[in-house]
């Protein structure tokens, strides 16, 4: 499973950030502005899980629901 969280250290990137290493998911950083914006990102967090992307509300369930 191929995971990158899109941040730029925002207080909802720090929450999603927290989220994914205390469930211990091995994930990818992106604080790249050029590559959020060629994938069209424009709001922050997104949680981009094998080419699919989350926005924070819904990244946050899915962090949420792994074992």
């Amino acid at each position: 499973m191929e995971i990158t969280l899109y941040t730029s250290n925002c207080p909802k990137c720090k929450i999603l950030k927290a989220k994914l290493d205390d469930k211990k998911i091995n994930y990818n950083v992106c604080d790249d502005t050029n590559i959020m914006t060629e994938k069209g990102i424009t709001s922050l967090p997104v949680l981009e899980i094998d080419g699919e992307m989350k926005t924070f509300r819904f990244a946050v369930d899915w962090v949420n629901e792994q074992e």
